[in-house]
């Protein structure tokens, strides 16, 4: 059941990269761009865009592995998880990022990472520390994505969305 959600997720996210592909990347003016009124429909937009296929490429993988993840903590956590990082990170990206537009979703997988991180930890149950423990092992390196090291790169989504994981996990991440 749980790789069925991850695979019509995907889709979606599939579908909205070809859309955006024949129209020539006219979607990514749905991203978040700071501090601008038309920027904040980007909060529900943003990480749907992205700025190429390369970039699509990076994400999607990792993307449908961290919700995979995520879905041990049960579908409803899943979508409150989801949501919480989507609106958390993309208002402090509108209210604090640097005047660009910001597209992907990386504030996601940042924030499922930091979910994933904290969330094993506090939950005490094997499993999920195990989930815990196999992706600081496997993904642990992206931690340096929230640095500003590269100009076209949204740190600010990594940053943002890695504190709206661990605001999720300190919320959702222990057992009822």
């Amino acid at each position: 059941m749980q790789l069925k959600w991850v695979f019509w997720f995907l889709l979606l996210f599939i579908c909205v990269e070809v859309i955006n592909i024949f129209v020539a990347r006219g979607l990514n003016n749905f991203g978040i761009y700071p501090r601008e009124i038309f920027g904040l429909r980007g909060i529900l937009f943003a990480p749907f865009l992205h700025g190429n296929v390369m970039h699509f490429a990076s994400n999607i993988v990792t993307l449908g592995v961290f919700s995979l993840l995520v879905l041990q903590y049960g579908f409803s956590r899943f979508i409150s998880v989801s949501l919480l990082i989507v609106v958390m990170s993309g208002l402090l990206v509108w209210g604090l990022a640097r005047e660009a537009m910001h597209v992907g979703a990386s504030g996601l997988i940042y924030g499922y990472l930091g979910f994933l991180l904290l969330g094993g930890i506090l939950s005490k149950q094997i499993k999920l520390i195990v989930i815990a423990l196999v992706v600081s092992i496997f993904y642990g390196g992206l931690i340096f994505g929230v640095l500003p090291t590269r100009g076209f790169v949204s740190w600010e989504s990594h940053l943002f969305g890695f504190v709206a994981g661990l605001v999720a996990a300190k919320l959702w991440a222990k057992p009822r």
